[in-house]
């Protein structure tokens, strides 16, 4: 892989660029108009930009990247991704009473009917030994009054690039709970306004002990029209989630040929 450097040339670029921007900010400081409001399009996508260098850059979410290359997947695989949340750290790292849809990072999102909106989702440090991951997300739910709670995690474009019937995408992910609580993964694979799904549960109900759980979306079964699968995400699904509390210590979602028998 090739290494990022700060060549001589481009560092006064950015260099230059760093100084404008502090202009224009120390400009509005000082009580004068803003007339160009395209400057504020333009300041939200460097600081996207900028944040994510700083997440991706950091040395735990470098050692996650490497941890994940090393992992032993089934032959053929061709794509594996752990989201970039759970390497390193985000800002903010926690949302308190979300709104339905409510984001966390760039990749995953709250979606529930709970009107009281008791529901806390924050990033968090994994701590233990075994932990490949260096982040994980703590899921905290009060009394809660809907009828369904999950988190979407968004697929990089990268899995749904040739996706098709003889694929099969494998999730592989470590949760704990402090009740027991029973928890379904849902492939979802967009093709125009049709999206196809797939529902697994995660094996036995999750409980105070950290469990690795495994389950295999077999593409074979999905519901899939002969056109390009567009998007790809997974909904983790919590079953009658009332007055508990969660934790998603790790999520490797990878790609591999199904077997051909």
């Amino acid at each position: 892989m090739k290494l990022i450097s700060s060549d001589w040339w481009r560092a006064p670029l950015r260099h230059g660029a760093s100084r404008q921007w502090h202009a224009l900010a120390d400009a509005l400081r000082r009580g004068k108009r803003l007339d160009d409001l395209q400057l504020r399009d333009e300041a939200s996508l460097l600081g996207q930009d900028i944040a994510a260098f700083l997440q991706l850059s950091d040395p735990r979410a470098q050692r996650a990247r490497a941890a994940l290359g090393s992992m032993v997947m089934p032959a053929g695989t061709d794509w594996r991704w752990r989201p970039p949340m759970l390497c390193g750290p985000i800002s903010p790292a926690a949302i308190v009473g979300p709104e339905n849809g409510r984001h966390l990072g760039g990749e995953v999102a709250l979606w529930h009917d709970c009107a009281q909106h008791a529901l806390l989702l924050r990033q968090v440090q994994n701590r233990r030994a075994t932990d490949l991951a260096a982040f994980g997300l703590r899921l905290e739910v009060m009394g809660f009054t809907g009828n369904y709670m999950s988190l979407s995690v968004e697929m990089p474009s990268e899995a749904a690039e040739g996706l098709g019937r003889d694929h099969i995408l494998r999730l592989e992910t470590v949760l704990q709970a402090e009740r027991s609580i029973t928890v379904y993964g849902r492939l979802n694979l967009s093709q125009g306004p049709n999206t196809a799904q797939i529902l697994r549960q995660l094996g036995h109900p999750i409980d105070t002990e950290p469990a690795h759980r495994v389950v295999e979306f077999d593409l074979a079964y999905a519901d899939l029209a002969l056109r390009p699968v567009e998007r790809v995400w997974l909904d983790l699904i919590f079953e009658a989630p009332r007055m508990n509390a969660m934790d998603l210590t790790d999520i490797v979602l990878s790609r591999h040929p199904r077997a051909q028998i």
